[in-house]
């Protein structure tokens, strides 16, 4: 299994690093020419999603990785990561793949607030530990979309088919069943495409 994590910005390392403790392989995606056919899934980790969105698209990557998620790929996205995936923003006017059938509230805990950690309940894993840092949360799902976990009446976790997304960032836990949740996907959709 092989899973490119988008390293332009932001906790990727974290990311990479997970993975590792899993006996997976990252690769870092830092230019177009990375983003090979290989690829098993995708992680669009936390940081900046206006620095995220204005780097993909002048490396020349976005295209090629809104095909992939389009096509199918199995995608993983924490904090900026799920700004990037969201169809909708109720706060802002700019959005970037618009794949995932959510509305996402960017810095939703407002800017001063920094960070907080929790323990919640995430739907098929059982009650896990959640960093949010700067944190949006989705603040609305679509048919198409499914809650996984909610704090303090606000969406921090749904997936949509092969994708998943968190307002919380599991890569900075030592914690990893959030990531092993992920390549389950993965690998029962590998294990479609070859049946």
């Amino acid at each position: 299994m092989k899973i490119g994590v988008l390293a332009l910005q932001g906790a990727f390392a974290e990311h990479l690093s997970s993975l590792s403790r899993l006996g997976v392989t990252g690769v870092e995606l830092r230019q177009r020419a990375d983003i090979t056919p290989d690829l098993d899934g995708l992680v669009l980790p936390g940081g900046e999603s206006t620095v995220m969105g204005k780097l993909l698209r002048e490396l020349d990557m976005f295209a090629p990785l809104k095909t992939m998620i389009q096509g199918g790929m199995p995608v993983f996205s924490t904090c900026a990561g799920l700004i990037l995936l969201a169809a909708r923003a109720d706060n802002q006017e700019k959005t970037y793949f618009e794949v995932m059938d959510i509305t996402v509230r960017r810095n939703a805990y407002g800017r001063q607030l920094g960070s907080f950690s929790t323990q919640a309940e995430f739907a098929g894993i059982g009650v896990i530990p959640m960093i949010f840092i700067r944190a949006p949360y989705i603040s609305a799902v679509g048919p198409q979309a499914q809650i996984l976990a909610v704090v303090d009446g606000h969406i921090v976790a749904a997936r949509q088919d092969a994708m998943l997304c968190t307002a919380f960032h599991p890569e900075l836990s030592s914690d990893l069943r959030v990531h092993d949740y992920f390549l389950r996907t993965v690998a029962g959709r590998a294990a479609g495409n070859a049946a």
